[in-house]
Order: structure tokens, then C-alpha cells, then sequence
């Protein structure tokens, strides 16, 4: 007979969605028992995420602050018109920091790695060997779900951490570099000084594709290092990936394709940036939320995290249009001037973007003046997003 395990809540999937909510739910309800579930042998996947300051909420920094390995007071980007420091903190999270945070936080037999889940419901997970789990609530992390149901674009990227023996000479990081030459949609470099002679390189488009040619990448990615005059010693890794980026669909269809009546986060959840295609700060917000709420049931979770889903699909409208204006109206090989008319308003404007809290005046900013796209064609596009 198949063994049964139990427990208050169980987290299905191990990456940056999931972890956070067992985090968050160790930290403010010690009283329960969990169980985080990830097929793969590591907590946090194979990425290096960083984020803003003004993504996360103050208030909600408790729960990111154990992670941070790297921090920068400023950061610059660069346009082939236009350059900027700005001053505003940068945060990156390793997936080896975010491993070791989760393993001390939780108890060991709470994170159950290399574990293949055939099936999950409200209050229940199956295995492919056969085990079970039996919970009062179930939430499924376990990354995207069927997209057929939203029209997007891509932000596809290949990132490497590099050795530069005599060091590269960044001291801080350069989060778009739009000066190199455009590929495949709107292409930009991030570079992020981890130590004097290690450096992280992620060379980014915003594609009509999702597909990601890894070696002609890495070879742009060998070629700017080469134009920066940096000598690579060692490649001590990789990773690469392709984040949605929503211009439009039916919010409500991706829900049920991933599960009708189950708890969702994440991308699972639709709970991402429409036009950055970034998750952290979402992830942020609901795994506060879930850890604040009195009913953790199965029937609960599924109505919280989907109405919460839901609100911030409704409220982020502004963003699709951004991301429509980008693959709609835009000439490919322009595509990089709506980033360079978006890094020339005031820095609160930007910061409210990326963290998609945009003011009525911040959305009149960036969508007034002369924008860089054909006006006909973004009078169209916009016409069919009202």
C-alpha cells in the first residue's frame, strides 16, 4: 500500500514562487506543518535574480532580506541617445543562497527534493512512485502553465557568471546596455559586478519567439566581454530562459488549464510583470498575503490566490498596452526607443514601472509625447486594447 504523508499545507514546486511562501508561512505560522515539493535535487533552480529597491514593498522586506547576497546603491543604463545613473538600490538572489536559506529555515523532512508529482488537487498530491500526501491545502508553484490561452511576447535571455582575472572595472551594475546591436527584437546586455573579478553577463530580447538559440548567444555574450576588453578565464556557469511578456488573452482560461480549483503562484498563477516579464515582487506580495490569512483550506487558497491573481491582472491593462506598443507598433529593430523614452522620465516614474505601481500621472508620462513608434500604428494597437 502506497505511504500517506500529511500535513497542514503543501508547496508544490521549489522555485522562487513556492519557497517564499513556505518562508513566509515558517516565519509568521511556526504552528503549521508543511511540506515544500521540488523535482529537481535543489531548492531555487539555476537563476540569479536581482530586482529593485522599489519593487518590494518595505514592509514585506522581511522576507527577502535572508536572501540577498548582493547589493549595489545604484545602477546605469545606456541607450544609443541616452545614459543615466540612477540612483536607486539594486538586490541580487543567487539560487545556492536561496537552497540554504530554505533548508535552515524548514525542517529537513519539510523539503522533499527529486520527488516527480504525478497529479495535485486541492488537499491532496500524488507521486509517480505512488506516495501521496494528504494536506488541508495545496498550493501548485510548479512554474508556468498552458500559455496557448494569452497572446504574448518574449523576453529570452542567456546568462553567464564569468571569471575576469584582471578584473572587469564595473562598480556597479549595468542593468540595460541597449548600445549593442539589435538582434531578433529589442536586444540588450545586463552586466552585475559580484566581486571585483566575477561578473554576471545576461544578453536579453524581446522576441516574437520563445526560442533560445543558447550557442549563437553565448558567442554575443563571448563577444561583448571581448569588446569590453575583459579576458574570460572561466565560464563557472549558465542559464538561460524565456519569460512571458502579455500583450493580452483570457486570464481566466490559463487559470483553469493549470488546475480549476487549485492554489496557484507564480507564473503558474499568472502572476507576473506584463511587459518585464519579472516575478519576484509578485511572488513577494502573495506569499505575505498567504502567510497573513486565517484559512488555509484548499477551497480558501484556490478563491485567495485567484482573486488576487485576478486583481492584478485587471489593474496591470497599462502594461499590456506598453507591451503591445513594443511588439505591435514598433519596428523591430526600433523596439529599443520605448525602453530609451521610458529611461528618460523622472526616476520615480521608472521605479513605479518596473515595480507596476504606476500613478494615473506616471501612465499619462509614459504614454504622452512624442512617442517612438509610427503614430497610425499606435493609434491602431491602441484602439484594440480600449
Amino acid at each position: 500500500m502506497a505511504e500517506i504523508h500529511g500535513c497542514d499545507v503543501a508547496i508544490v514546486g521549489g522555485g522562487l514562487a513556492g519557497s517564499l511562501i513556505a518562508l513566509a508561512l515558517a516565519e509568521k505560522r511556526p504552528d503549521l506543518s508543511l511540506l515544500l515539493i521540488e523535482a529537481g535535487e535543489t531548492i531555487g533552480g539555476n537563476r540569479l535574480r536581482s530586482f529593485l529597491d522599489a519593487d518590494v514593498a518595505r514592509e514585506d522586506r522581511w522576507l527577502l532580506t535572508p536572501l540577498v547576497c548582493h547589493a549595489w546603491p545604484e545602477h546605469d543604463v545606456t541607450f544609443p541617445a541616452h545614459a543615466r545613473t540612477l540612483r536607486q538600490p539594486c538586490y541580487a538572489i543567487d539560487a545556492v543562497r536561496l537552497d540554504l536559506v530554505v533548508r535552515a529555515r524548514l525542517p529537513e523532512a519539510a523539503v522533499m527534493t527529486g520527488r516527480k508529482v504525478q497529479s495535485v488537487t486541492a488537499t491532496s498530491v500524488s507521486f509517480v512512485e505512488g506516495e501521496r500526501i494528504e494536506a488541508k491545502g495545496v498550493i501548485d508553484a510548479r512554474g508556468a502553465g498552458d500559455f496557448s490561452a494569452l497572446d504574448l511576447g518574449w523576453r529570452k535571455f542567456v546568462g553567464r557568471e564569468l571569471e575576469v582575472p584582471d578584473g572587469h572595472g564595473l562598480e556597479r551594475p549595468l542593468v540595460m546596455d541597449a548600445t549593442v546591436a539589435q538582434h531578433d527584437g529589442f536586444r540588450f546586455v545586463s552586466c552585475l559586478p559580484l566581486s571585483p573579478t566575477r561578473l554576471f553577463v545576461e544578453d536579453s530580447y524581446y522576441s516574437d519567439t520563445a526560442n533560445v538559440n543558447a550557442g549563437a548567444l553565448g558567442r554575443r555574450i563571448e563577444g561583448y566581454a571581448a569588446n569590453r576588453g575583459w579576458r574570460v578565464g572561466e565560464t563557472v556557469r549558465e542559464e538561460r530562459g524565456a519569460l512571458p511578456v502579455a500583450i493580452g488573452g483570457d486570464f481566466e482560461a490559463y487559470w483553469r488549464a493549470g488546475g480549476a480549483r487549485v492554489a496557484k503562484a507564480g507564473m503558474r498563477a499568472g502572476l507576473f510583470h506584463p511587459t518585464t516579464g519579472d516575478s519576484l515582487p509578485d511572488a513577494v506580495r502573495l506569499a505575505v498575503r498567504i502567510a497573513a490569512a486565517d484559512d488555509l483550506s484548499g477551497d480558501a487558497l484556490h478563491a485567495l490566490t485567484h482573486d488576487h491573481a485576478r486583481t492584478m491582472w485587471d489593474e496591470r491593462r497599462f502594461y499590456r498596452l506598453a507591451s503591445a506598443m513594443l511588439f505591435r507598433a514598433a519596428d523591430l529593430d526600433t523596439r529599443y526607443r520605448l525602453f530609451e523614452h521610458l529611461y528618460r522620465q523622472p526616476a520615480g516614474v521608472i521605479s513605479r514601472f518596473h515595480a507596476a505601481r504606476s500613478t494615473f500621472s506616471d501612465k499619462t508620462r509614459v504614454l504622452s509625447g512624442r512617442l517612438p513608434v509610427p503614430f497610425w500604428r499606435a493609434v491602431r494597437v491602441a484602439r484594440r486594447m480600449a
